[in-house]
C-alpha cells in the first residue's frame, strides 16, 4: 500500500516554515502539486513547492488564491488549514483585539478557505479533501493561550460539521497536533537542554518533527483514507507522563530513603 498523491493539487496554508513547511514537503515527496501560501515569502525557495501570498484571514484575498490556483492548475484536490498560532498571553490581561485575532486565524481563516476550496471541489468529479491542522491544546486547559485553545476546540467541531454538510464529495478531517520540534521551539521550550528536558514528558521520547505532521496529513488526504471523515487523528507521541505518577514516584522514594 502506497500513499501516491501524483498530480494532486494540495494548498497548504503557512506552508513555508516550521510545521508548514514539513506538510508542504511531505505532499511533494508523494507527488502532488504543492502550493503554499503565507504572508511573507519563504526565506529560501522550496524544491517543487509553489508560493502565492496571501493573508488567509482576508476574504478577498483567500477568494483570489483559490482563483489563481485553479487558473494555474486547473483544479484543487487537497487544502491543508495549516496556518495558525498564538504568542503566551494571559486570558485576564490580554486585549479584546488580541483575542479576536488569534481566534480569526486559528478558527475563522479556516472555515473561510475551506468555503472557497470546497466551492471548487464539489464541482469536480474526484471530490477533495480538507484537512485541518488543529492541536492538543484545544483538548486540555491551554494557560497562557486560552484563546488559541478554544479556537482550537472549535476547529474539531467545525471538522465533524462540515464532514457531514459536505459529503459525499468532500472529505473534511482534522489532525491533533502535539510538540513539534521547529525553528522555534527556543523560544516556546528554551536551549537544547530544556527542549531535551521537554522531550523527556513524551512517552514517546522525543517532539514531532514537521514531517511526522506532514506524514499524517498525507495519509488523510490520501486514498488510504477514502472512508474516513469527520475524524480526528492525534499525533502527540502519547501525550504527557500524567503528573500524579511523578508525583507518587517522587513520593515513594522520599519514604525509602
Amino acid at each position: 500500500m502506497e500513499l501516491n498523491l501524483d498530480g494532486a493539487v494540495v494548498l497548504v496554508t503557512g506552508g513555508v516554515r516550521g510545521v508548514g513547511a514539513g506538510i508542504s514537503r511531505a505532499f511533494s515527496r508523494v507527488g502532488a502539486v504543492v502550493v503554499a501560501c503565507g504572508r511573507r515569502e519563504p526565506d529560501t525557495p522550496m524544491d517543487g513547492v509553489e508560493f502565492l501570498s496571501c493573508d488567509v484571514r482576508d476574504p478577498e484575498q483567500v477568494g483570489r488564491l483559490v482563483a489563481s490556483i485553479v487558473e494555474r492548475h486547473q483544479r484543487l484536490d487537497v487544502v491543508v488549514n495549516n496556518a495558525g498560532g498564538a504568542p503566551f498571553a494571559l486570558a485576564a490581561t490580554a486585549s479584546p483585539g488580541f483575542h479576536r485575532k488569534v481566534v480569526e486565524l486559528n478558527l475563522l481563516a479556516p472555515l473561510l478557505v475551506s468555503q472557497a476550496a470546497n466551492s471548487v471541489m464539489q464541482g469536480q468529479s474526484t471530490g477533495g479533501s480538507i484537512v485541518m491542522v488543529g492541536s492538543v491544546s484545544g483538548r486540555r486547559p491551554s494557560p497562557g493561550t486560552a484563546a488559541y485553545g478554544a479556537a482550537k476546540a472549535g476547529l474539531d467541531n467545525l471538522t465533524a460539521s462540515l464532514a457531514v454538510e459536505w459529503a459525499p464529495k468532500v472529505r473534511v478531517n482534522s489532525l491533533a497536533v502535539g510538540m513539534v520540534r521547529t525553528e522555534l521551539s527556543h523560544l516556546h521550550y528554551g536551549d537544547d537542554e530544556g527542549i531535551a528536558a521537554v522531550a523527556r514528558t513524551v512517552p514517546l521520547g522525543r517532539l514531532a518533527e514537521p514531517e511526522d505532521v506532514g506524514a499524517c496529513a498525507v495519509f488523510l488526504a490520501s486514498p488510504l483514507a477514502s472512508y474516513v471523515t469527520g475524524a480526528s487523528l492525534v499525533v502527540h507521541g502519547g501525550g504527557e507522563v500524567p503528573a500524579f505518577l511523578a508525583a507518587a514516584n517522587a513520593n515513594v522514594v522520599e519514604e525509602s530513603t
